[in-house]
């Protein structure tokens, strides 16, 4: 651990003290952040930049004034390293250690607080010293649900990144158990990365990517190749695979306020045509992409005249209703509400919209709701059968779930009265006992008194 006896004073003895000790862990070696190992980390992986990290850290100035620590927080703390959401001294400094390590890092006022120091503890142009252990760290994230993980290997150069619709140039290695299966370079457009045989995890982490990037990716089942495997890849159902990608190059596609409308809605009709292509062979996130494309561009349109204002809502429409029938597949149900939600507020008679948003509320147990739907959707056309089955789904489940209240309810109560007996029970036998336990009591004080007294 550092003490307060190992800082000294000026920022020149402090450089040359760490210098003997350490190493300079800054990419062009300029003395800026100096790394002295405190206890050695685990032998192996290194974080790479975006990954999750946890630290336990202390900062001080060079008197040994301590300004910040983590253990006083009792808290850890957590961070993407190498995306400057913390002091460059962090990201430089944390990308050079080893699960476990405990260093002690000298850093220059460049990359620690700069000129302007920190008001009321970090005097301006001030080096400090930052003790770090390395607790853990982790890939990032990049789906909610965990199933695409990033470990960037090279950082990328630029702030921009390629877009749905945009031409990609590509090196992949894909790998199933340490077997590498896939090794080419590729061409493809973002959001149709299936027609070349890349899966969808790929495709879905290129708008995160910048030009020159390499990465490692780590996908689960239903982001690499599902339950159907890749028989000519030689890989099972249900297999986690890992794709190393680099981007050599892009092109971005043109975005919603770069086209005007005509030009949007010829380009609306291929990308409907792709996103049914995608569902009728089962590729469901595919086409939620092409039509979600549909959606970014024309929601916020109007038009002139009627003819082109009835093209734009019909694409509209059918980009909800068949958004709303992908995520019935893969049981979004949320979703499947929000996009039929969307239908009905432009046609509030509108027959498939009110037939799948019932479907998703049958499937979410919200029978009542469930059943209104149908029975709006027999009041737009009383010949649909298939609603009037589902109403009558929705009427068993319904009576169903009221005998299941009911059972339920009849045995607590029944529950509640063995319990109250079985109190009652040990609560008399306590009041007779104490009852009995006092008139003995009485009858000894009794006899106490008869012997006391004179014959």
């Amino acid at each position: 651990m550092t003490t307060d006896q190992d800082l000294p004073m000026d920022a020149q003895s402090a450089t040359l003290m760490f210098a003997a000790k350490g190493i300079d862990v800054t990419p062009n070696k300029d003395q800026g952040v100096i790394k002295v190992v405190k206890r050695p980390g685990l032998d192996g992986d290194r974080p790479m930049i975006g990954d999750r990290v946890t630290v336990h850290y202390t900062g001080k100035l060079l008197t040994g004034k301590k300004f910040d620590c983590s253990r006083d927080r009792k808290e850890p703390f957590c961070f993407n390293v190498g995306k400057g959401q913390v002091l460059k001294a962090w990201d430089v400094g944390v990308l050079s250690m080893q699960k476990g390590e405990v260093c002690t890092l000298l850093c220059q006022p460049e990359y620690a607080y700069g000129p302007a120091g920190n008001p009321d503890k970090i005097p301006p142009s001030s080096p400090v010293v930052f003790e770090m252990e390395l607790l853990k760290f982790e890939g990032e994230m990049l789906t909610d649900d965990g199933g695409i993980i990033r470990r960037i290997k090279v950082k990328g150069d630029g702030y921009t990144n390629p877009n749905d619709g945009a031409s990609v140039d590509v090196h992949l290695e894909g790998s199933c158990g340490g077997r590498l299966f896939d090794c080419r370079d590729v061409s493809f457009i973002v959001g149709e990365a299936e027609d070349k045989g890349v899966p969808l995890g790929v495709d879905r982490a290129m708008d995160k990517m910048q030009r020159g990037e390499c990465c490692v990716l780590y996908l689960k089942p239903n982001y690499g190749f599902g339950s159907e495997g890749k028989a000519e890849y030689k890989i099972g159902p249900d297999k986690d695979i890992v794709y190393e990608v680099t981007l050599k190059d892009f092109q971005r596609a043109k975005e919603s306020w770069e086209m005007d409308l005509n030009e949007k809605l010829d380009l609306a009709a291929g990308v409907k045509h792709k996103g049914n292509q995608y569902f009728k062979s089962g590729r469901y996130f595919q086409a939620v992409i092409q039509y979600q494309r549909i959606v970014s561009w024309l929601e916020m349109e109007c038009g002139t005249g009627i003819e082109q204002q009835k093209r734009i809502q019909d694409f509209i429409l059918t980009a909800h209703l068949n958004l709303a029938l992908c995520f019935l597949r893969i049981k979004e149900y949320s979703q499947v509400v929000e996009n039929c939600n969307k239908v009905i507020e432009l046609d509030e008679s509108n027959e498939k919209a009110l037939y799948r948003r019932g479907e998703a509320r049958l499937l979410r147990n919200e029978f009542s709701l469930a059943m209104a739907d149908f029975q709006q959707v027999l009041q737009v056309n009383p010949s649909n059968r298939a609603a009037r089955a589902q109403i009558s789904i929705c009427q068993s489940k319904i009576k169903e779930h009221h005998e299941q209240d009911k059972r339920t309810y009849a045995n607590m109560f029944q529950k509640f009265a063995e319990r109250d007996a079985k109190v009652g029970r040990p609560k008399r036998r306590r009041d007779e006992s104490v009852r009995s336990g006092m008139n003995g009591e009485v009858g000894i004080k009794r006899r106490r008194r008869s012997q006391d007294c004179p014959s």
